[in-house]
C-alpha cells in the first residue's frame, strides 16, 4: 500500500470517528480544549510496542509456471504427441517421430549432439544422472565422461523400451527439461513433418504457481522469499512466497480514449506454494494474493479508530489517564491489523487512548 493510500484510509477512518461523537477542539501542540458530543461512547485501548506489517492484497491467477517451447532435435514425421493437460515425468514419453519415442530426461542443458563412447562433457554427466536415477547404472560413475560402463547403461535403458541397443543416444531420442513438464499445448499434430528446432510441443512446469502482476511502487517492497497468503477459489487459503520479481515494468493498456491514458506500469510478479501438490482448480482460475509490503520493528502502535483530526491539521490521539486526558499530536507511520504506527512526544507503551465504544 502506498503512503498516498494510507494517508486517505487514515482520514477516512477519521471522519468515522467524528461522526461516531469524538470531537476536537485542541491546538496544534496538543492540551486540554478538547470537547465531547455528551452522548458519545468511547472506551480506552492500550498503546503497544511490537512490530507491525502494513498488508494489501492483489488479483492474481492459479497456473502453472516456466512455459517453454520443446523443440524436435532430429527431422521426421510427428506419429504421435501426448495430449494438452498432461504431465510427463522423467523417461516418459513427449511425443513420437518416425514411430520411435522422445523420451523426457531432466537437465538444464539441451540434448544438442549423439552422446556415445569417447564423449565427454556437461551432457553426458546429464545422462548419466539419469540412467543412474532411473536404475539403469550399474557400475556406471557418474561424471562428464561417455565409457564403456556408460554405453553399457544406454543398453539398458534401450532394452527396457524395446528399442534397438546400440549403446549410443541422441537428440532423436531425448529431451531435457529442468523437471517433470505439463502439456500446455501441441504445436505440431501427428501426420505433421517437423525439422530440425520445430517447436512440437508447448509445455510449462507441472507445478502449481501463482501469476499477478504489481504497480512498480508494490512490487518495489517485495524481496524473493517474501511469505504471502493465497485465497483459493471456494475460500480455502494456502501459503506461499514470491519466487520472482519481473525486472521490467509495463502498461497494461486499456485506457483508451483521447487521454491517451495506457494505464499503471506494473511488473510480473510470481508466488510459489509450500504445498503445489495439494492445490487444485482449473487452470488460470482467479485467486487472492495477500502481501505483507512493510514492517517496522518494536515500534508504538494504536488502534486506527483512536486517531483524531486536529483542527491545525495532522492527526492525534487522546491520552486518558488519572482521571484527565490530553490530546497529543502524532506522526504516523505503517498500517497494519487495524492498528497504526504512531510517535508523539511523552507517548509510551501501557498508556491509555480513547476510541469510539464499539
Amino acid at each position: 500500500m502506498r503512503r498516498k493510500t494510507i494517508v486517505g484510509a487514515a482520514a477516512a477512518v477519521v471522519v468515522a470517528a467524528v461522526g461516531a461523537g469524538v470531537a476536537v477542539n485542541a491546538t496544534a501542540e496538543g492540551g486540554k480544549g478538547e470537547r465531547h458530543d455528551p452522548d458519545a461512547a468511547t472506551t480506552t485501548a492500550p498503546v503497544e510496542r511490537g512490530d507491525l506489517s502494513d498488508s494489501t492484497s492483489a488479483q492474481g491467477a492459479l497456473g502453472y509456471g516456466g512455459e517453454r517451447k520443446l523443440k524436435a532435435g532430429a527431422g521426421g514425421t510427428v506419429t504421435w504427441v501426448k495430449a494438452a493437460g498432461s504431465t510427463v515425468r522423467r523417461d516418459g514419453r513427449l511425443y513420437e517421430l518416425d514411430g520411435r519415442p522422445v523420451r523426457l530426461m531432466y537437465g538444464t542443458r539441451p540434448m544438442y549432439r549423439a552422446l556415445k563412447t569417447g564423449a565427454e562433457g556437461p551432457d553426458v554427466l546429464q545422462l548419466e544422472k539419469n540412467l543412474s536415477a532411473l536404475g539403469y547404472g550399474g557400475a556406471l560413475t557418474v561424471d562428464q565422461k561417455f565409457t564403456a560402463a556408460t554405453a553399457d547403461a544406454v543398453k539398458r535403458w534401450q532394452k527396457a523400451h524395446d528399442a534397438k541397443a546400440t549403446g549410443m543416444v541422441g537428440p532423436e531420442a531425448i529431451v531435457f527439461a529442468s523437471g517433470p513438464v505439463r502439456v500446455k499445448s501441441r504445436d505440431a499434430s501427428a501426420g505433421d513433418r517437423v525439422a530440425p528446432g520445430s517447436p512440437v510441443v508447448t509445455s510449462s512446469s507441472a507445478e502449481r504457481v501463482v501469476s499477478l502482476k504489481l504497480g512498480v511502487d508494490q512490487a518495489s517492497t517485495l524481496r524473493r522469499g517474501t511469505k504471502v497468503t493465497v485465497e483459493l477459489p471456494g475460500g480455502r487459503t494456502v501459503e506461499g512466497s514470491v519466487r520472482t520479481i519481473g525486472t521490467t515494468a509495463s502498461k497494461d493498456g486499456g485506457g483508451g480514449g483521447d487521454g491517451g491514458d495506457e494505464g499503471e506500469a506494473k511488473v510480473d510478479v510470481v508466488i510459489e506454494l509450500d504445498e503445489p501438490g495439494k492445490v487444485d482448480g482449473l487452470d488460470q482460475a482467479p485467486v487472492t494474493v495477500n502481501l505483507t509490503t512493510q514492517t517496522s520493528k518494536d515500534v508504538l502502535s494504536v488502534p486506527v479508530q483512536a486517531l483524531l483530526a486536529l483542527p491545525g491539521g495532522g492527526y492525534g490521539v487522546r491520552v486518558v489517564g488519572g482521571g484527565t486526558s490530553r490530546t497529543v499530536k502524532v506522526e504516523l507511520g505503517v498500517f497494519g491489523e487495524g492498528r497504526v504506527e504512531v510517535t508523539g512526544e511523552g507517548l509510551s507503551a501501557g498508556m491509555k487512548v480513547e476510541v469510539p465504544k464499539s
